[in-house]
């Protein structure tokens, strides 16, 4: 998520989407705006949509820092022998430039980032959606003249965070869309905006980072990681660098060892291992990475079974696929999948009632035992 920063982060830190100028991974969709940028035809609504954590955003801010940086066309004219000044035939901006530091530090007159109010003043949590009184104003913001170049631009992060009347705000302004100006929306989840939104702009569809991708950006993001555990981190992201990174400070690969440990001993669970797995629901994101390991680990076993990919799927940990055979032979893929949804929905509501998570971890394991026992 993009937050204000002051600075451009060093190249071994994290940066955040609005600070980052590197960027990787989808060449096709920045050509795709390129393309319509130099066609003359470019739309006034961009939705940058796919899975969290594969570089929406960060396309967003090259997309918009880049419109930021063109001349107004109408304005320009002619160079001293005739000549207009070339479109850059890349979104590439150095972290050095004008445009790419007064973004970074939300200081330009022409551009304005929309993402969820801070919940408290210390600023660690955010609210749960983008209300209206976040949108409201924008579409007077993009009436206005340009006041440094050729654009005005919003960016929206992320669109389907928006409340309704949020959502209401940003149709009108999208069913009349003033001249010279950008909305680009990032959306991990289209599907839960209006169908009149995504109608009135122009979709690009993102898809998951390769794994050689994903290891490569840890690598550079967290240099101080074991480089054997670079490649399992990769699968165990599922092609979001956002989520490999995220699983690499909350010891998320350790965690997963020892649920294929304690899955492992399955139909007769060892009842030592699963308590050390569910007391590290007492350690900072430990509850949300075991429930999201747990759960993302049997939709991988039900999907890649039916598939029959087991042989070109790599092994995260050793032993995995062993693993997932004996449980699958032990009862039918429906039922596992009845199995995900019921675990899914117990995480959910431990998360929204705070239930006691370590018993909710217990619950889940004697879930899969039981089905595991056929």
């Amino acid at each position: 998520m993009a937050k204000k920063s002051k600075t451009i982060a060093p190249e071994n830190e994290i940066p955040q989407s609005r600070d980052n100028p590197f960027f990787t991974g989808h060449d096709e969709a920045e050509q795709t705006f390129l393309d319509a940028w130099k066609s003359g035809r470019l739309a006034h609504a961009w939705l940058i949509c796919g899975p969290r954590g594969i570089g929406k955003a960060n396309l967003a801010y090259r997309m918009a820092r880049f419109a930021l940086s063109q001349p107004n066309d109408e304005d320009s004219g002619p160079g001293l022998f005739g000549d207009t000044e070339p479109v850059a035939d890349t979104l590439q901006m150095s972290g050095e430039h004008l445009v790419f530091r007064r973004v970074a530090a939300s200081g330009h007159g022409d551009f304005r980032a929309i993402e969820r109010a801070w919940a408290d003043t210390k600023q660690s949590k955010r609210k749960a959606s983008i209300s209206v009184g976040e949108v409201r104003g924008i579409g007077s913001f993009l009436r206005l003249t340009p006041a440094e170049g050729g654009w005005r631009v919003v960016l929206i992060d992320a669109a389907d965070e928006m409340n309704r009347n949020a959502e209401n705000a940003v149709l009108k302004i999208l069913e009349e869309p003033p001249q010279r100006a950008l909305i680009f929306l990032v959306s991990h989840n289209p599907a839960r905006l209006l169908p009149t939104i995504r109608s009135r702009c122009r979709r690009m569809d993102l898809s998951p980072l390769p794994s050689q991708t994903v290891a490569n950006l840890i690598m550079r993001y967290r240099p101080d990681l074991d480089s054997k555990d670079t490649r399992p981190l990769s699968v165990l992201a599922d092609g979001s660098i956002g989520r490999a990174l995220e699983l690499a400070n909350a010891g998320g690969l350790d965690l997963f060892r020892s649920l294929i440990g304690v899955l492992a001993t399955m139909p007769k669970m060892d009842i030592g291992m699963a308590h050390a797995l569910s007391d590290a629901t007492f350690k900072g994101e430990g509850f949300r990475t075991v429930a999201d390991l747990m759960t993302w680990w049997l939709a991988r076993m039900v999907s890649v079974t039916a598939r029959n990919e087991w042989a070109h799927s790599q092994e995260i940990v050793p032993g995995e696929h062993a693993i997932a055979d004996r449980l699958c032979a032990s009862a039918g893929l429906d039922q596992w999948v009845e199995v995900w949804e019921n675990i899914a929905r117990l995480f959910e509501r431990a998360d929204a009632v705070h239930l006691d998570k370590k018993r909710t971890v217990l619950n889940a394991l004697l879930a899969i035992e039981h089905r595991a026992a056929g």
